[in-house]
């Protein structure tokens, strides 16, 4: 299975905080690392969205069907994560798109078994692989992206 953690680009700081909107620069950084993800996802995978309103706006440049689930919004356990995602006996590669801390807690504990406190940056992409759900040797880091590396 194939788990992508893209968290949200940069938002504006505010009250109340689920409304948040992404800035000029994250608008930015959103469509340039979608271009990225366009060229690199599967047409069978699914995007899973937190409802955060800067969430939604980032996936919305991949301009792809995507579903809003509420588990995901900020403060999600990162086990939560990993069963919204069906890790690791899903089938089909899944997109999360959602919020620091949480998302650097799934990929420490993916990676190193257990949930520190990593930090993946605006508008960053983690891609995990794992060929066989129970298969700990076959899990690695297929791909860390960010929006300024995306060639213009």
């Amino acid at each position: 299975m194939d788990l992508i953690l893209w968290r949200h680009a940069e938002a504006e700081d505010g009250e109340p905080d689920m409304a948040r909107a992404l800035t000029a620069k994250g608008q930015k950084q959103a469509r340039r690392m979608a271009e990225w993800l366009t060229a690199q996802l599967p047409e069978s995978c699914k995007i899973l969205v937190s409802p955060a309103t800067r969430t939604i706006q980032t996936a919305e440049a991949l301009q792809r069907r995507y579903k809003v689930v509420p588990e995901l919004a900020p403060g999600a356990s990162p086990f939560e994560i990993l069963r919204v995602a069906n890790w690791p006996q899903g089938k089909e590669p899944v997109l999360i798109v959602g919020h620091q801390p949480t998302l650097g807690m799934v990929a420490a504990l993916l990676l190193s078994g257990q949930p520190q406190y990593w930090n993946i940056k605006k508008a960053n992409a983690w891609w995990i692989s794992q060929r066989e759900p129970q298969d700990p040797e076959g899990l690695h880091l297929r791909a860390v992206m960010a929006p300024d590396l995306v060639l213009k």
